[in-house]
């Protein structure tokens, strides 16, 4: 986290996301980035996840809504909360995914919103603090979230020394398999339907 995120902020439609739309476009595959877009607000910007389809064009942005103010740092001093809680989810390929950055997965009911909204994937992109136990707790959020929704969660981290570095995917189940980035990985909504068919946690809630 650097206070001079917002002089390098550019708005959605600027150079950094017309390269990403052009890179998505070219290798014919969807992309989801982390940007740092410009708000109306001097010295703050949008910590924001922008999702592009094959063809480049824009699926869904989300504009992170919990700021990591915590461990003495102070992410609201130069980020601005989204103004929106509404959950963001995309459709690609015939999956559904919602989308998450970073502090939000210490906050199980935006998980929990974007699955009740039709997500079966969550893509959450963290810079997350290294730290005692801080890599052993970026894995058990993932799992938590991916367990309690019955959905995949697919995690990525900023490597070291800014943040712990990893990626994860794990499944409705809450099985956990490390570093999905340096291979092919599906995803099915069959299982995601079959998890929640033995555990109808959906139907069974009371809160």
């Amino acid at each position: 986290m650097d206070a001079t995120f917002p002089a390098v902020a550019e708005p959605l439609n600027g150079p950094v996301c017309r390269d990403l739309a052009s890179i998505a476009r070219r290798h014919g595959s969807a992309l989801v980035v982390g940007v740092v877009e410009t708000s109306d607000e001097p010295g703050r910007a949008y910590n924001t996840l922008v999702a592009f389809g094959p063809d480049g064009d824009r699926l869904a942005f989300y504009r992170k809504i919990h700021l990591f103010d915590a461990q003495g740092f102070g992410e609201s001093t130069f980020i601005k909360p989204g103004p929106s809680t509404a959950p963001v989810v995309f459709e690609h390929g015939g999956v559904r995914f919602g989308l998450m950055t970073c502090y939000d997965l210490r906050f199980p009911e935006l998980a929990r919103s974007l699955a009740d909204t039709g997500a079966q994937v969550l893509l959450v992109c963290s810079s997350w603090v290294p730290g005692e136990h801080k890599t052993e707790q970026w894995l058990a959020l993932n799992a938590a979230r991916a367990t309690e929704n019955s959905v995949y969660v697919a995690g990525v981290c900023q490597a070291p020394p800014m943040s712990v570095g990893r990626s994860v995917l794990v499944d409705p189940r809450g099985l956990v398999g490390l570093e999905p980035c340096v291979r092919v990985v599906e995803v099915s909504p069959e299982t995601v339907e079959r998890v929640r068919v033995s555990f109808p946690m959906f139907r069974q809630r009371r809160l």
